[in-house]
């Protein structure tokens, strides 16, 4: 939704032109009373903002020791100037709005971006983080840490959880021995990962750094989390303050993304193996199965090779479910009693799925013997074998 504001124009209109990414400031704003350390607070500011239209761990300008909780902010602010309706690159411009002393070395930003056309003003999305006075410049993180310094913690295994009031320690320990068992498996050692528990997604986007975001207009609930080495950092927006509640299957991928990108892995395996050893939508792998079966595999001219090519879903609690990631976890099952989870391991890395799946086969081929011309027929074997 376009949100409209006549005090932005009057904002808009009392600035010179400029490069198209350069930060504006507006004429009235109160910088830092020294004008040398202004201008470096806001070539620095400028600087940081271009570099976070780059991959996150190219930006120099973030803090150090809070890179990983940065980079969350940095994910939302990446493509921030682009308008598809406009067709322009650059339509949002960035505006310094306000600077605010902290302590004697740093500072609140607040930066909006705004666009222009036919005398209208359009607020994309309004961000704050701290700036850093480091050596004869600045760096800058997300306000994250200095929001939640109060907070209280509980510690389980390499799990760091982060609260306000209360906690479900139960739960925290079922997460604990389940994020153990799948680290186990997926030989993952010494990875730290802090929880941040939220509300919802209006709390959340306040810890991180985002006042507002048009993107988000009405939605109330979301998950956000950023990865770099052997840290990740999650931040729960989905009625979780006191985490009442996690799904097992979201588990699975978040433990997942510790030891590799899943943007390398072959998505349909990494699913199945999800749906096998946490379910999904808060059911069993069995309930889920049995959906499956129920809607999907109860057509005996069913062809899951085509299927492979051209997905095909099925409802469990009024959620889609692909058939193509069932019939993978089948895969993966088979695998695992067989050759170990490292023939799974090695299944997960044949890489994103491409046109024909020629990789997909010959991996499974080689773990299983199980063709691309006798896929139909052993997947019906797999199907009929589970109970």
């Amino acid at each position: 939704m376009k949100l409209i504001y006549t005090s932005l124009l009057l904002i808009v209109g009392t600035l010179v032109h400029a490069q198209s990414n350069k930060l504006l400031i507006n004429p009235g704003i109160v910088l830092l009373k020294d004008s040398i350390e202004s201008e470096k607070l806001t070539t620095a500011l400028n600087d940081f903002l271009n570099a976070a239209q780059k991959p996150n761990d190219e930006n120099k300008l973030v803090l150090e020791s809070q890179k990983v909780e940065t980079f969350i902010l940095l994910d939302e602010i990446n493509g921030i100037q682009e308008s598809k309706e406009f067709n322009d690159a650059f339509f949002y411009k960035p505006y310094l709005t306000n600077v605010v002393a902290l302590e004697a070395s740093n500072f609140l930003i607040q930066v909006s971006y705004i666009g222009t056309h036919e005398n209208n003003a359009f607020l994309r999305a309004s961000f704050e983080l701290i700036a850093h006075k480091k050596n004869d410049s600045f760096v800058f993180s997300s306000p994250l840490l200095r929001n939640t310094q109060n907070w209280k913690v509980e510690k389980v295994g390499n799990n760091i959880f982060h609260y306000k009031n209360t906690i479900n320690e139960t739960k925290v320990k079922e997460f604990g021995k389940l994020a153990f068992a799948f680290d186990s498996k997926l030989k993952s050692e010494n990875k730290l990962t802090d929880f941040y528990c939220t509300d919802n997604l209006i709390e959340l986007q306040k810890l991180v750094g985002v006042q507002y975001k048009s993107d988000y207009n009405g939605i109330v609930q979301s998950v956000w989390s950023s990865t770099l080495g052997d840290r990740k950092v999650v931040v729960f927006g989905n009625q979780n303050a006191t985490f009442n509640n996690f799904d097992p299957h979201d588990l699975f991928h978040d433990r997942l993304s510790l030891v590799i990108s899943r943007s390398k892995l072959n998505r349909a395996v990494d699913e199945g193996c999800a749906y096998l050893y946490g379910g999904s939508w808060g059911m069993t792998w069995n309930e889920i199965f049995q959906a499956f079966k129920a809607q999907v595999a109860s057509n005996r001219n069913t062809n899951w090779a085509e299927i492979k090519e051209t997905p095909v879903y099925f409802k469990t609690s009024g959620f889609n479910n692909s058939a193509d990631y069932i019939v993978n976890a089948l895969l993966v099952q088979k695998i695992e009693k067989e050759k170990g989870f490292e023939g799974v391991w090695e299944l997960l890395n044949v890489g994103p799925a491409e046109k024909g799946n020629e990789k997909y086969y010959l991996t499974l081929e080689n773990l299983t013997g199980i063709t691309k011309a006798n896929y139909n027929e052993e997947i019906w074997k797999l199907i009929n074998d589970e109970k």
